[in-house]
């Protein structure tokens, strides 16, 4: 079982605050770092010192780590034109020698929309079944040749398909909870599959329809990589595992009915339940980015029992 760190920079973070959670990301031994793609916050956090750019971010972290996998749960496809977007990628592959991956979804935030002048279309779905077209197109088109697009919401003529990332294939994560759509699009362009807190029903359930459209267009449904977020709490005992759902304003049985709370062996058993539902890969939800004794715990105490 592979664990990521998956953190949530709208809510309030600053460059250094990411920085410092990569580097003990990285330090403590997890897979990953990830981060959501919002510029606005959620819920009751002001959001303070204000939104970051998540491909401006990881560019960063590419040049100040050197091991861990870095990458977007999820990147909003309404947020950038895929053209530039594979260009952004492909350079921060460069940047971190090979370590970068793209998870990339429809958008579904209104009002950051509005907050920002992003237009926010009707037809998400659709625009995001060309971006994926695109991105991968773009980056699998050979050095000296060209790249071309005719769809519905995007044109691209005579493309020289550049830069290149370092890795041959960026992996690309498909996510959602969607019945038919998004597993169809997950068996034709992804690496893996991701269900965003979801119970252990729902998850199997989803992995199951993302395997049976992969068998539909003739993948094997194996070759995908299918993995949970969800939100963590962990604690020493029972006092410590209050305070840390307290500091992200949650509630401990709330959290251990749709996350991974409690103990150590708590959150160790959850996640083996979760593998026998399909799961091979857990993005730890982290709120409190600024609790590294948590991230500490969490490496010392579940992710050494899982390897």
């Amino acid at each position: 079982m592979d664990l990521r760190i998956f953190t949530e920079p709208q809510q309030g973070a600053s460059y250094d605050t990411l920085l410092t959670v990569a580097k003990a990301t990285e330090d403590l031994g997890f897979d990953a770092f990830f981060r959501s793609d919002h510029y606005l916050s959620m819920g009751s956090a002001d959001g303070l010192p204000g939104p970051t750019d998540a491909w401006i971010t990881l560019a960063g972290l590419a040049r100040e780590t050197s091991r861990i996998r870095l990458g977007t749960l999820m990147t909003a496809g309404t947020f950038r034109l895929p053209g530039v977007l594979a260009i952004q990628v492909a350079q921060v592959d460069q940047m971190s020698g090979g370590r970068v991956e793209l998870g990339l979804g429809a958008g579904w935030f209104e009002e950051e929309h509005k907050a920002y002048g992003i237009p926010f279309p009707k037809e998400k779905f659709a625009r995001l079944e060309e971006q994926l077209a695109v991105v991968t197109g773009l980056w699998g088109t050979e050095t000296g040749k060209t790249f071309s697009y005719d769809g519905t919401y995007y044109t691209l003529q005579d493309s020289p398909a550049l830069p290149k990332p370092v890795q041959q294939r960026i992996p690309v994560l498909i996510g959602g909870h969607g019945a038919t759509r998004t597993p169809r699009l997950a068996a034709r362009y992804a690496d893996e599959f991701n269900i965003p807190f979801a119970s252990l029903e729902d998850t199997e359930r989803q992995f199951g329809r993302v395997r049976a459209a992969a068998e539909e267009t003739g993948r094997t449904p194996d070759d995908l990589v299918y993995s949970n977020a969800l939100v963590v709490c962990a604690g020493r005992d029972d006092a410590e595992v209050a305070r840390r759902a307290a500091a992200i304003g949650r509630d401990v049985d709330e959290l251990k009915a749709n996350g991974l709370a409690g103990s150590p062996a708590e959150i160790v058993d959850k996640i083996g339940r979760y593998a026998a539902a399909g799961s091979s890969r857990i993005y730890l939800q982290i709120l409190d980015l600024d609790d590294l004794d948590h991230l500490e715990l969490l490496s010392s105490q579940v992710q050494s029992q899982l390897n």
